[in-house]
C-alpha cells in the first residue's frame, strides 16, 4: 500500500499528443539505453527531466532505438519532499554506478548512456553526442521482448513479459523496467515547493536477474494504480563487472492491457 504522506496530489495527464507505437529491438545496429537519476526534492532535476521527455519523444517519432528510464533516488526524501517513485533499490544502483566510474559520489540529476558514459542530465549537448555517438556502435546482443499479461491498474499490479536473447557475454545480467508516462505531481514541499511537476518515462518497477540462458519468463509487481495505456517495458542486457549495456529492446503495455 503506498503511504498518503509520500502521494502530494499526483495523476495521470493526458497525452500531450499521440505518440508512434514502441515496439523496437535492433538486431545488429547500434541502441542507447539512457537512465537517468532524478528526485521530486531536486530543484536542479525538472529540466533534465524535460531533456528525458524529449530524447523519448523524438526516438518514437523517428523510431530510433533510444529507450529512457527515470530512476527516482531516495536520499532527498529526508529533505523536505518524499518522492513517491523513489526506491533505495534505485539508489543502490546509482551507487554501482559510481563505484564502475570511480567517481565515488552520487548527484541529481546524473545521466548515463548505455552504463559506460555519464554527465549532468540537463545538459542537451552531451546528450545529444552520447546518444549519436551509442547508435553508430554495434549491438552484440540481440534481445525481444513480449508482453505476455499486463494486470496493471487491476489492483494486483502483474506484469509478465517474455523475453529472447543470444550470445549474452560471461557475468550478463538482464534488466527490466516498467516505465511510465505522462504523470504528474503537486509538490507541496521542499526545493519544488508549489510547482506541478510534468514526469515522462518513470520506472515504476525494476527488476535484475542472472542470464543463464536465452530465453525467460520475467514477472514485475507494477504498482496497482499503473496506467497500462502509459506504460513500456524496457529490457537491457548488461555486463555485470564494468556496466556496459550490450543489448536492448521495449514494447509498449497498452496493446497486451487493451
Amino acid at each position: 500500500m503506498t503511504d498518503p504522506s509520500r502521494t502530494g496530489s499526483n495523476r495521470a495527464r493526458p497525452p500531450d499528443s499521440p505518440l508512434p507505437a514502441r515496439d523496437v529491438a535492433p538486431a545488429s545496429g547500434g541502441f542507447a539505453v539512457v537512465e537517468m537519476f532524478t528526485s521530486q526534492g531536486c530543484s536542479s532535476c525538472p529540466p533534465a527531466e524535460e531533456v528525458l521527455t524529449e530524447i523519448e519523444r523524438d526516438a518514437r517519432k523517428q523510431g530510433q532505438p533510444v529507450f529512457a528510464l527515470g530512476f527516482h533516488v531516495d536520499y532527498w526524501d529526508d529533505l523536505g519532499w518524499p518522492d513517491r517513485f523513489a526506491d533505495g533499490a534505485y539508489t543502490a544502483r546509482q551507487q554501482a554506478y559510481a563505484r564502475a566510474f570511480g567517481s565515488g559520489h552520487l548527484y541529481t540529476p546524473q545521466m548515463v548512456v548505455n552504463g559506460t558514459v555519464e554527465f549532468v542530465g540537463s545538459d542537451r549537448r552531451r546528450a545529444a553526442t552520447a546518444i549519436a555517438s551509442a547508435l553508430t556502435a554495434v549491438a552484440t546482443t540481440p534481445l525481444t521482448l513480449s508482453v505476455e499479461d499486463a494486470a496493471g491498474g487491476t489492483g494486483d499490479g502483474r506484469v509478465v513479459v517474455d523475453y529472447q536473447t543470444a550470445r549474452p557475454p560471461e557475468r550478463a545480467v538482464l534488466n527490466v523496467a516498467i516505465v511510465e508516462r505522462g504523470l504528474e505531481s503537486e509538490v507541496a514541499r521542499g526545493e519544488n515547493a508549489g510547482r506541478t511537476l510534468r514526469q515522462d518515462n518513470v520506472v515504476r518497477a525494476f527488476t535484475s536477474l542472472g542470464l543463464d540462458t536465452g530465453r525467460g519468463r520475467v514477472e514485475l509487481e507494477a504498482p496497482a494504480d499503473l496506467d497500462p495505456r502509459q506504460a513500456s517495458v524496457v529490457g537491457y542486457v548488461q555486463h555485470d563487472g564494468d556496466k556496459a549495456i550490450v543489448g536492448a529492446a521495449a514494447i509498449d503495455v497498452s496493446a497486451e492491457a487493451e
